[in-house]
């Protein structure tokens, strides 16, 4: 028996997140049918033509490549389409790894029109805020670019499976109407929607219990020896603080700073250094929550891990050439 106090505090878990679960299973389960929709009418062939620039040098089949497309216009609806491959065994580890580092330019490209500009660049001004979203636009831009080439190198028609995937002009052979075909893209659905949003609710509810128990912002400590590595000034420190907790907040602290305490380069080096520290916050808060939710703890680590190490590897080159120049 847990204690009546266990009980309440659960629930409470419970009834907080269970809005965010219910709208990411509600885009997960439309996105991942209308996927299958898209290949059932044959509709993917149809888009294969810009999909296969992504997809023709990375050795990845076109269906990847829409599913990356359709991440510029929603992250979950993109990572649920490449779940939806990866569980039905149509892709492996490998080739769906790779599909997500190469969806990284993509995901970032969505919250361009939706945040960058609307909101960051006229806080930080024309100077330092293009400079900045240019930065983490190329670094994004980079990483993909590996992705596309570790495709190149370690991809082949052995890493994906044809066979469970639907066939449109299988379809056409039985003659079956539209909606005998979408029941088809239906019964292929919902066996990921069962693995799929149980797992979304328990993730969630036990980050979310998580990080009520426990300080997640004392990592911004870590902050102090990076600034002084490379040189930023003290005033460095509190707006990485900040920033971890909130990069609008972060933006808005530093931003009366600009030319008296902080050169344009020196505010962009610290909003990146904020970005990496803040990596530990929110990959708990948002990350394992989110990765988990979709390919489960042991696939969803690797996913973390290597998204993870690629952003401090190229944030981290980028500060040290913007501080050098």
């Amino acid at each position: 028996m847990l204690p009546v106090d266990s009980v309440s505090v659960v629930a409470d878990a419970l009834i907080e997140v269970a809005p965010r679960v219910a709208r990411i299973a509600a885009l997960v389960s439309v996105s991942v049918y209308l996927a299958n929709v898209a290949v059932a009418f044959g509709l993917v062939e149809k888009i294969a033509g810009l999909s296969r620039l992504l997809t023709g040098p990375a050795n990845l089949p076109n269906e990847v490549g829409t599913a990356i497309l359709t991440t510029t216009a929603s992250t979950t609806a993109g990572y649920s389409m490449l779940a939806d491959l990866w569980e039905s065994d149509y892709l492996d580890d490998r080739a769906t790894l790779i599909a997500v580092v190469i969806n990284t330019f993509f995901g970032f490209a969505q919250h361009v029109f939706t945040y960058y500009i609307p909101v960051l660049i006229p806080i930080l001004g024309l100077e330092v805020g293009i400079l900045y979203v240019s930065l983490r636009a190329l670094i994004a831009l980079a990483i993909t670019l590996v992705g596309i080439l570790a495709g190149a190198l370690l991809l082949s028609e052995a890493n994906f499976d044809e066979a469970v995937q639907l066939d449109p002009d299988a379809l056409d052979d039985e003659e079956q109407t539209p909606k005998e075909r979408l029941v088809a893209a239906w019964d292929r659905t919902r066996p990921t929607l069962r693995r799929l949003v149980p797992r979304l609710v328990v993730v969630y509810t036990l980050v979310t219990l998580l990080v009520g128990w426990y300080d997640l912002t004392a990592i911004t400590g870590s902050a102090d020896p990076l600034v002084a590595l490379v040189g930023l000034p003290a005033a460095a420190v509190p707006v990485i603080a900040v920033y971890t907790l909130d990069t609008t907040s972060g933006a808005a602290t530093i931003a009366p700073l600009l030319g008296e305490v902080f050169t344009p380069r020196q505010a962009v080096a610290t909003l990146l250094l904020g970005g990496i520290i803040s990596f530990a916050v929110s990959t708990f808060k948002r990350s394992i929550p989110f990765q988990y939710g979709i390919w489960g703890p042991e696939f969803g680590t690797k996913v973390i891990v290597v998204n993870t190490a690629l952003k401090i590897v190229f944030i981290s080159l980028t500060v040290v050439a913007l501080l050098a120049i």
